[in-house]
């Protein structure tokens, strides 16, 4: 017999096809390959636990690359200060930053509301051609609006 979740993976592999996201078509593949060799709920609990402090360790390793390999060096970040667009981008670069953590607290309270994520990033992708930059600083800013909506009730 099927299972939910299958069909659910199944499904979310198919939008992932058609909206050409293969960040997604390769976490559903994983998730897949995980199931059919019998990954139990310990293991896409671990997963869970662990996955965004993962996620997010990739990510930092991708943007400090370019410093490690020399194409980024100090004189750069001297000179980097001396743009306008150079102290809006790290005032950016904080904002997200501390949207983002938010986003960590309420994917680990409330891990249901990365199908809604991931759903509004498919669509964005797929009918807007937008980018995909993951479920946490969505779920970063989903948490400071509900801060926010909560502070007006």
């Amino acid at each position: 017999m099927i299972s939910q979740s299958l069909v659910f993976l199944l499904l979310l592999l198919g939008i992932s096809i058609i909206a050409k996201n293969q960040s997604l078509m390769l976490a559903v593949f994983v998730l897949l390959i995980l199931k059919a060799v019998g990954g139990g709920s310990h293991l896409f609990s671990f997963i869970q636990s662990k996955g965004i402090n993962w996620g997010v360790t990739i990510i930092t390793i991708a943007v400090l690359a370019p410093i490690a390999s020399g194409d980024i060096g100090l004189r750069d970040l001297g000179d980097a200060f001396k743009s306008p667009y150079a102290w809006v981008a790290l005032i950016s670069g904080i904002l997200v930053a501390l949207i983002a953590k938010g986003g960590v607290t309420l994917l680990a309270e409330d891990p249901q509301i990365t199908v809604a994520l991931v759903l509004g990033t498919i669509l964005a992708v797929s009918i807007f051609k937008a980018v995909a930059v993951g479920p946490l600083i969505g779920a970063g800013i989903a948490y400071l609006l509900m801060k926010i909506i909560d502070l007006i009730k």
